[in-house]
Order: structure tokens, then sequence, then C-alpha cells
């Protein structure tokens, strides 16, 4: 004998109006509960828990008292000499009190239907004449109520107050030096008795010392003026021919394996910093490369690839950078002299992405946020050196990323990478609670 095996999920919005038409239609909750695919108890808790009593059109009419027919209360009034029940009396026409007034045992008369299934009166024959306290289901007012219910409990704090104290110990520090909920996840989780989501409203609501501001993705940078669009001219667009994006695109359809490094510059405020930043970034493992550069020329570019080809070696830098993919900036049109070395070795490849198409190397980009939170954008990049880009780049490279399963890029290019590129920049992790994304790290 087969067992209908019933689901326990919410009901929706569906199933009510089916059992709201069951019961007009005088339905059992059994024959309710097997058009819908569920338990009987199911429909039957379902209406007495949401089931309403309207008000009756007729306030003012007394209802016959549930106890009348066995009433044998007497001298409820004031005649000494009365000795008729009180219930013949109240009933007389134009006798001014009622038994609901004056008598303690009133208890006005309610429907049995509404004690016993189907609980409601929808389907009553005698609905229309009834002057008894209605109980009614309906759909509408049934899946408002479960919604608010289903929203309410869960709404407030559903931990201790010594709970609380511990965990605001433990994650607003971290917050406040710039970590994310990610990062402090992968190393805290087992600490954590709730949910990212749950914390991400327990900070909303201000139960922890640390506020929306500090989480870093709550706030936004505005740029007074915007970027304008990198401009080539004519005769600047030859070091372009074979090293288009769609050159590249097809390059990786037919060498998929291949790893790509993303390449860009990172100026400070307009007009107020000589210095600029030299970022790269290894996307099989978020990796990320910073080189302090004194200008924004072609000239410190290539003294940076030099110095890498030449400490590394040809061999282990075409390993590391097989495929480099870049804007068009002014600073990387010199694409001969960036792929060769001094000898004229060949030991890189250069792509260029679309003019004014800044996604096709979107990684790099969105990882420059990163660098945001410690110099804010509109600052000068002059204070700062090598040591500096160094420091920074650990303690980027050491944050636990949701995109890398909880790993950091430190961990993964260990892995991925020639450890001779560790050694060379003094690549280090960070631990995990001294990891800072904020100004105060190179003050």
């Amino acid at each position: 004998m087969s067992v209908k095996k019933y689901d326990g999920k919410h009901l929706t919005t569906t199933q009510r109006i089916k059992i709201e038409k069951g019961l007009m239609d005088g339905d059992s909750f059994a024959s309710i509960a097997r058009n819908m695919g569920k338990h009987p108890s199911t429909v039957a808790k379902e209406v007495k828990k949401y089931r309403h009593f309207p008000k009756r059109e007729n306030q003012d009419k007394q209802l016959q008292c549930a106890f009348y027919k066995a009433c044998q209360v007497h001298f409820l009034c004031d005649k000494n000499d009365c000795i008729r029940p009180c219930k013949l009396c109240f009933d007389t026409p134009g006798f001014e009190r009622k038994c609901s007034l004056i008598c303690p045992d009133y208890k006005e008369k309610i429907c049995p239907k509404i004690h016993k299934a189907p609980y409601v009166c929808n389907g009553c024959s005698k609905f229309k004449r009834c002057d008894l306290q209605h109980a009614l289901y309906s759909a509408q007012q049934a899946d408002a109520s479960a919604h608010e219910l289903l929203v309410s409990c869960r709404d407030g704090i559903n931990q201790s107050a010594a709970d609380i104290a511990i965990l605001d110990d433990l994650i607003s520090p971290l917050l406040k030096q710039g970590q994310s909920l990610a990062h402090i996840y992968a190393h805290h989780g087992h600490e954590i008795p709730c949910s990212r989501r749950t914390l991400y409203n327990y900070i909303d609501k201000g139960v922890f010392t640390a506020r929306n501001i500090d989480l870093r993705r709550r706030v936004r940078y505005k740029c007074k003026e915007r970027k304008k669009g990198t401009r080539i001219s004519l005769s600047a667009r030859e070091f372009r021919i074979g090293r288009t994006y769609d050159d590249f695109s097809s390059l990786m359809r037919n060498h998929p394996a291949s790893s790509v490094v993303e390449m860009d510059t990172l100026e400070g405020g307009r007009g107020n910093s000589k210095q600029a930043f030299l970022t790269m970034f290894f996307r099989n493992c978020s990796l990320m490369l910073i080189f302090v550069l004194a200008e924004k020329t072609q000239e410190c570019i290539i003294e940076v690839f030099d110095i890498l080809s030449h400490k590394l070696g040809v061999q282990t830098f075409q390993e590391l950078f097989p495929v480099i993919l870049t804007d068009n900036g002014t600073e990387f049109q010199f694409p001969e002299r960036l792929e060769c070395d001094k000898n004229g070795e060949t030991r890189t490849r250069i792509f260029y992405c679309n003019p004014n198409s800044s996604w096709q190397k979107g990684m790099i980009e969105k990882n420059h946020e990163y660098i945001r939170y410690v110099i804010p954008k509109g600052q000068s990049l002059d204070p700062y050196n090598q040591k500096d880009a160094t420091l920074l780049m650990n303690h980027i490279n050491s944050e636990a990323r949701d995109s890398l399963n909880g790993c950091t890029p430190f961990r993964l290019s260990l892995m991925l990478l020639s450890n001779k590129l560790h050694k060379l920049l003094k690549l280090v992790e960070i631990p995990p609670d001294d990891v800072t994304l904020q100004p105060p790290l190179l003050r």
C-alpha cells in the first residue's frame, strides 16, 4: 500500500484560494487536502489560525446568552418580591436592563460550527439570517497575515546580550581595520554563530560598535571630475595591429589554458602627483602586484619590465607573464619594447582593450578598489615608495575572497606561480587579524 507524501513548505496564495473555495462549496478538510496535495491537519490548522471574526451588522442587538435555556438566576433586580427567573423579566418588551449589562454569568452565544470543523461560517446556508458572531476564512487576508508573521518572526535580535558582546569584540575591530565580512568569515567562521546576512542586519540596526560607514561597500567614492576616455591618434594606431582585443579573444579560444595578466596604471590627484602606480593582476589567482613609477611614461614601464625579466630570468618571466592585456594609454604604446628585452628576446605578448572599454580588463579595475580603501582617490601618490607599495599589496593579497572560496590570493599564488616572484618582490602573507585596508596602514 503506497502512502502519499506531503511536502512541508508554506502554503501559497493559490493553495489558500483553493481552501477558501472548498469551504464555500462545503467540502471536508480531507477533500480539500487531497486537491492540494497536503495533509488534512495542515488545512485544519490553516483555517483555525488565520480565520477572522468580523463585526456583527447590528451591534446594538443583544444576543441570547449561551446559558439561557438552563439559566435559573434570580434577584438581579431591586424588586424584593419578584420570584420569576431574571431571564423572563429581561425578555419583557420595553424592559431597559439587559443580561449582558447586569448578569455576571452572561456569555454571548457562539455558533457551534466555530468550535468544530470547519471552524468557519464559509458556505453556511444560514449565514445571511444568522445574528450570531461569525468566523470567516479569506485567502487574501490569510496570505497577508502569514507573510506578516513570517517577516516578524525573523525580526529582532536572536542572541543573548553576552553573545552580542562577544561578537562585537571580535567583528567590530576587524571591520574598522577595513576588512570585509568575507575575510572575517573565512578565518573566524567557526566562532560566529549566525549567518553573514544576519551580521549585516545587526550592523544596520546599530547592535555593534561598527556602523554601516565601516562597511566599505556601503561607502561610494564620488569623483568630482569624470575621467575622459582614451584618445588614440591616427598616427599612433599602428601599435594595435595584431594586438587588438579581437586578436586576444582569438588567442584565448585557441589556447584556453594560457595565463593572462591584466595591466594598468593608477594616478594620484590630477595635477598634484608626479608618481604613479603600475599594477598587474593575475587572473588565475587574483594576485595583484604594485610598482611605484617615478613618472607615468613609457620609459618607466619598460624599466620595470627589464628589471623583472633580468632578475627572474627570461624563461621565468615568460612563464609568469605569457599574455598581458592592457589599455591604450600612451605609456603602453611601445609594444615591441615591452614584448622583448634589450637583447631582442621575446618575453611576453601584449594585447590592447578596445578604446573606452575598460570592462574588458574589469578584474584589475575592480581590484583597484582595494588600493583606494587605503589611498583615497584624489590623494597624491608622491609620498609613497616601493616599500609602501609592497606593504599595501601584501595586505591586499592576504584578504580572503568569496570568489576564491575563502582562500587568499597569496596562498593560491604559491600553488600556481613560480615562488621566485614572491622572493624577488618580498611577497608575504599578513596574519588574518592584522590585515588592514584603511588609510592608517601607510601613515
